[in-house]
């Protein structure tokens, strides 16, 4: 890959040169450049532990770097705080949104930057600048600023973050992950809003693992791996596959390869299944076979499937395990019915993050390597072993803690915890949500072994090509309800968002 100097005589916005940073004797980021101009959407892509976290957490000053320089408009600056970084116009607007949900679009806005006289709040005008701000920066969305955020969904959050960003004169955004939860139509509101900041002068540093989403909207990419920048190219001169060969050093030909189709007998059957949120649900998955499941955000895919799981009541309907009625009341249920979940939201549904690996992946069988209040170690680490070796976790040591491992590693951690006592049906609600391209690979080829030994799948994914790729079955989910099930080599990504809006 080829690096792209910049064009314009004017120094850039922002440059970097030599950065390198190191943990524990690690290196994390090895003597990186990178340059953001005015104006420009420049993409940051590389697999999960290639540096993309570190360095924005350099610009953002959490970490401080041991050699190189950042300069600002050609000016060296120094960045050994966060006070540092926001004064010098640096917004970073991370994956887990850090807004209040009880207070409102306004209030988050200028939180700790509010308008007051003598000691009293100037709501009025508080009210009064969000909407002019809101207003200038074509967020039409957020308008609405007495709306309380817990209200918003994610992608008008979002907005509420960037509009935050601006309002103390961001000059620099940088946007990790941003459209992990958006639906497709969110998604493109999202790109609108960055355009127009691109036009308006603003640097948008923008980090994802979505490489079709990056080709559509940077100007500039660059690609880490391994700590090291590989180089700088124009969005326009580089296509996907080129680009996934840059970050993990090899071909990757397809992500989704679907199992060999050797469906058997009714693995989980559902009848009539009514929840809060979920209307007369009915559909079956047999062995062998992955079902996916797909339809927008909001539209009762992940509903469904925590019915399934016992995480919310099931108030009418059956559920059928091998032909037998099953009752679940709670995941306890569940388990035994042989039914496990691996939840769309690892971090705060799936794992332990403050805990070990070990931890992690024991937890569901304490009874086998704990009797009468005393651990057995190697009854546990026997446990451990096999889920690591089996699904190939890459750790330093079972006892780190999982919070420091990959997504892929963690996501991988999560499915082979479940396989020490091979369930039934496999629950999967974004499975490869928040990986990089080549734990995506690993994880796709995980699935299709699985199905491939008699497992039953079902499958959520906002990703259509994701479904589209693995399933043999689609089910189309709108407004908590299946409106059709379909083989998914008879579907089209066109033809499945006709029937979802």
């Amino acid at each position: 890959m080829t690096r792209v100097m910049s064009e314009s005589a004017d120094p850039p916005l922002l440059a970097l040169s030599g950065v390198t940073k190191r943990f524990a004797g690690v290196t994390a980021l090895d003597r990186v450049d990178f340059d953001l101009r005015r104006g420009e959407i420049h993409a940051l892509v590389g697999e999960n532990g290639a540096g993309k976290s570190t360095l924005i957490k350099v610009l953002g000053g959490i970490h401080i770097p041991e050699a190189g320089t950042i300069l600002l408009d050609g000016r060296p600056a120094a960045i050994r705080s966060v006070a540092d970084a926001q004064r010098h116009g640096i917004r970073i607007i991370h994956q887990e949104l850090s807004l209040a949900p009880n207070l409102t679009v306004a209030e988050n806005i200028y939180l700790g930057r509010e308008p007051h006289r003598r000691g009293w709040l100037l709501r009025r005008k508080m009210d009064d600048d969000a909407r002019a701000l809101v207003a200038s920066l074509g967020l039409d969305e957020i308008r609405q600023v007495d709306a309380v955020v817990s209200r918003l969904s994610v992608a008008h959050q979002q907005l509420v973050e960037i509009a935050r960003a601006l309002s103390a004169q961001a000059r620099i955004l940088v946007l990790d992950e941003p459209t992990s939860a958006l639906s497709e139509a969110e998604t493109e509101a999202l790109f609108a809003t960055l355009r127009r900041l691109r036009s308006q002068g603003v640097g948008i540093l923008y980090i994802s693992h979505r490489l079709e989403e990056i080709l559509r909207l940077a100007d500039r990419i660059t690609v880490l791996r391994d700590g090291r920048s590989i180089g700088t190219q124009d969005a326009a001169h580089v296509d996907q596959r080129e680009l996934v060969r840059w970050m993990v050093g090899r071909d990757i030909v397809d992500h989704f390869h679907r199992p060999a189709a050797r469906p058997g007998e009714v693995a989980l059957e559902v009848r009539d299944l009514r929840g809060p949120r979920t209307f007369g649900v009915s559909f079956a998955v047999r062995y062998g076979e992955v079902l996916g499941l797909a339809g927008l955000v909001g539209s009762g895919r992940s509903e469904i499937v925590r019915l399934l799981f016992g995480i919310d009541p099931i108030e009418r309907g059956e559920v059928l395990v091998d032909g037998r009625a099953v009752r679940i009341r709670n995941p306890r249920d569940a388990l035994r019915a042989g039914i496990v979940l691996v939840p769309e939201d690892r971090k705060r549904e799936g794992l332990v993050m403050i805990q070990s690996v070990a931890f992690n992946v024991a937890l569901p069988w304490v009874e086998r390597w704990i009797a009468a209040c005393r651990p057995d170690a190697r009854k546990r680490r026997a446990i451990v072993d096999r889920a690591a070796q089996g699904f190939g976790i890459r750790m330093a040591d079972a006892e780190q803690c999982i919070a420091s491992l990959s997504g892929g590693n963690q996501q991988k951690a999560l499915v082979g915890r479940w396989m020490e006592e091979r369930p039934k049906v496999l629950v999967l609600d974004e499975p490869t949500r928040g990986v990089d391209v080549g734990a995506r690979e690993e994880m796709c080829a995980i699935i299709g072994s699985l199905v491939e030994s008699g497992l039953a799948v079902v499958l959520v994914s906002s990703d259509l090509s994701e479904v589209l790729g693995l399933a043999h079955r689609v089910a189309l989910v709108r407004d908590g309800r299946i409106v059709g099930v379909a083989p998914a080599t008879e579907l089209t990504p066109e033809q499945v968002m006709q029937q979802l809006t």
